[in-house]
């Protein structure tokens, strides 16, 4: 069953479709889950997972939420909880999906699909990040608060430190390298307001920031080239020199490669 899951789950990272140009679904009322059809938890477990495979995310839903509720202790519950984080995940129902994953993963401290779980909490903290509306128009975002990116970092790390032979180690380290590369843009503008207002010393520790702890992303030579600037504005010529030569060397290599 797992292996359908994941298989929805790298469907999804492809997928151009904007999740976050419609209105988010809630959590179904208590009277939705009344209306859902008293059956055995086998029959009621069928017709959502036909309905999640179907790609029906708000009906499935409505169908797991009847199930978790009448069958807490049922033969699918662990299972249930995961179907419910991925339809919640596809309806961007991002506060649901976080609930039932960090739910989980506490109950379960030894299940064998944890890895699934951090591997979705990634997912989902990424697309609580993003804005698809103004993505889609090509808006710059760079400068919003990156405190849930971090957290999907770590939630990939957690996936890729502790489960190294999970089937979705492959694509958490692609979002990792991704998230790395955000997280590093963040700091840059950051670094940049402070420079245009002339706030050298901030800017430069900015810069220091990035190399620091971001020297693997894209944005080296930036963050180089921030220090450099700010340490000549702040009359502090050694630091200025070392931060020119360091930014030379890497341009140097980059040029190479």
């Amino acid at each position: 069953m797992i292996t359908k899951l994941g298989k929805r789950a790298f469907a999804i990272l492809v997928s151009t479709s904007f999740l976050g140009l419609a209105a988010c679904s809630s959590a179904p009322e208590q009277e939705d889950i009344e209306r859902v059809p008293n059956k055995s938890a086998q029959a009621l477990y069928e017709d959502a997972k036909s309905t999640l495979d179907s790609g029906l995310y708000d009906r499935s839903i409505e169908l797991l939420s009847a199930l978790n509720s009448r069958y807490p202790f049922g033969p699918h519950a662990q299972q249930v909880q995961m179907d419910l984080v991925f339809a919640h995940y596809k309806t961007g129902n991002t506060d649901q999906a976080l609930a039932t994953i960090d739910r989980f993963i506490r109950l379960n401290p030894n299940h064998k699909n944890l890895d699934y779980m951090y591997f979705m909490r990634g997912l989902v903290n990424i697309q609580a990040d993003e804005n698809a509306f103004q993505e889609y128009f090509g808006i710059d975002r760079a400068d919003r608060d990156a405190s849930r990116t971090s957290v999907a970092f770590q939630d990939l790390s957690t996936l890729t430190d502790s489960y190294p032979n999970s089937p979705y180690v492959a694509e958490a380290k692609k979002r990792l390298v991704w998230l790395l590369n955000k997280m590093a843009r963040y700091e840059i503008k950051v670094a940049e307001y402070y420079f245009e207002r002339e706030a050298f010393l901030a800017a430069a520790n900015r810069g220091k920031y990035v190399v620091e702890h971001f020297s693997q992303s894209s944005y080296l030579i930036e963050a180089l080239d921030i220090m450099e600037k700010s340490y000549e504005k702040l009359g502090l010529d050694e630091l200025h020199l070392h931060a020119q030569q360091t930014r030379l060397l890497n341009e140097q290599q980059r040029s190479s490669n």
